[in-house]
């Protein structure tokens, strides 16, 4: 039996199919799984190093991303596959379905004891997301959603504020694109956070009004978050308004924002087009 959307302002009324329901069922189980064992090797000692890119990477990231991969691919075997941490190859650019996977958002505040890291998986269909399931295990919260089915927190209905104006509004990005809306409205800073993919489902949950993030991330840092939003009510777009798409031959964004559908074009003015920048001083670049 299809389930009927609990959100229609997320689009188009969609029936949920059987198949998808289970699937985003043992999603949440095995993503719940990835997070504990993260969390093993972590009180086990972290051990890492840097990637070519200047990112850090862990022997968790690793651990954590097969056992994702074992697990995901057991599940549907003709789906493709996407991961951070994951040699890519063209193959996926063939499926329909692609699973994007984050084995650990937010290393650096993993390696450094925080509590806001994240195991990001989403299902990706036609180049937008299906299913998701992000999952904090330190601060124990499990974010699904299924693509017309509405957003959940540990199991209660998420939405995304309705709030209309800038003025007060609580936001969290790079100092330089807050620093733009802040010369239109006096707008509430809260920590950036080393998660983007928390960041942006913080906007779905309404503990954030606006999170922006600058250009170079992934699929893997939004595919999963960007469908909690959807889901709860808000937009997760480029600077021009545009839907993210995902699964392309480069899997890179330019610079984002997220907010509740009411605040989205207001804070788009607000920002005037910016484009912020790893290049300003202090920036660290493969920061988002």
């Amino acid at each position: 039996m299809s389930v009927e959307p609990l959100n229609a302002s997320a689009g188009e009324p969609r029936a949920v199919h059987p198949d998808d329901e289970i699937l985003a069922r043992h999603l949440t189980d095995v993503v719940a799984g990835a997070g504990a064992l993260a969390r093993t090797l972590f009180a086990a000692g972290v051990k890492s190093w840097t990637k070519d890119n200047n990112s850090p990477v862990t022997e968790a990231d690793l651990a954590v991303d097969r056992f994702l991969h074992q697990r995901l691919t057991a599940l549907r075997p003709d789906y493709g596959w996407l991961s951070e941490e994951t040699a890519d190859t063209p193959d996926r650019l063939a499926a329909r379905r692609v699973w994007v996977v984050d084995p650990i958002d937010g290393t650096r505040g993993y390696m450094n004891g925080a509590p806001d890291w994240a195991v990001s998986v989403a299902l990706v269909e036609d180049g937008r997301p299906l299913l998701a399931a992000l999952f904090a295990p330190v601060l124990d919260e499990m974010f699904t959603a299924i693509l017309g089915a509405g957003a959940q927190r540990n199991g209660l209905r998420l939405a995304a504020g309705t709030r209309a104006t800038l003025e007060g509004a609580r936001a969290a990005g790079p100092v330089d694109a807050l620093d733009a809306i802040a010369r239109v409205a006096a707008i509430t800073r809260l920590p950036r956070g080393h998660s983007l993919a928390l960041r942006i489902a913080r906007v779905a949950s309404d503990e954030i009004d606006l999170a922006l993030s600058r250009a170079n991330s992934h699929d893997w840092d939004l595919a999963a978050a960007d469908l909690l939003v959807q889901e709860a009510g808000g937009r997760l777009t480029t600077f021009d308004a545009a839907p993210l798409t995902y699964n392309r031959a480069v899997p890179r964004h330019g610079p984002l924002l997220c907010a509740g559908r009411a605040l989205h074009p207001l804070a788009l003015d607000a920002a005037g087009g910016t484009s912020p920048s790893p290049a300003r001083s202090g920036a660290d670049p493969s920061q988002p």
